[in-house]
């Protein structure tokens, strides 16, 4: 099992999936996880979130069953069980995505919203971009 648990904020997964350039940092991140290079944590919250924010961009019904059928099978499905918070993020939307990288024990939350950043410290998961997870998971590879 490997050491890194990540939670993909939902921003991250729309990116990987509107992308047309083969060099998507997004993309590299999901092709990762599918070698095995970190484990993908999700909650039933979280994979419909996902669905949701990719049915509005009109990604095809078979794509979402492949994606969903991938996390189920791949990823880690994590149950929340903890759900008070003593601040809650200013999207609600977030509170998902919280969860499950506080439920799920992460150590990283990947996302491009600043938001989630005064949470990483509170809850001990490092929020950060895509790059700067995949540096990490790059320079944990070549160690």
């Amino acid at each position: 099992m490997p050491a890194v648990r990540a939670v993909l904020d939902t921003n991250v997964a729309v990116a990987a999936h509107r992308t047309t350039a083969p060099a998507s940092p997004n993309l590299e991140i999901f092709t990762r996880w599918k070698a095995g290079e970190f484990t993908l944590l999700y909650s039933a919250d979280v994979l419909l979130e996902y669905v949701e924010k990719l049915i509005v961009l009109g990604v095809s019904q078979t794509d979402l069953r492949e994606l969903v059928a991938a996390i189920g099978r791949e990823g880690e499905r994590v149950a929340i069980r903890f759900f008070h918070l003593r601040r809650y993020p200013a999207d609600a939307d977030d509170i998902v995505i919280l969860l499950c990288a506080i439920n799920g024990s992460a150590t990283h939350l990947v996302t491009y919203d600043a938001g989630f950043k005064p949470f990483g410290g509170e809850f001990g998961f490092a929020v950060c971009e895509p790059l700067e997870f995949l540096r990490e998971l790059r320079a944990a590879k070549t160690s």
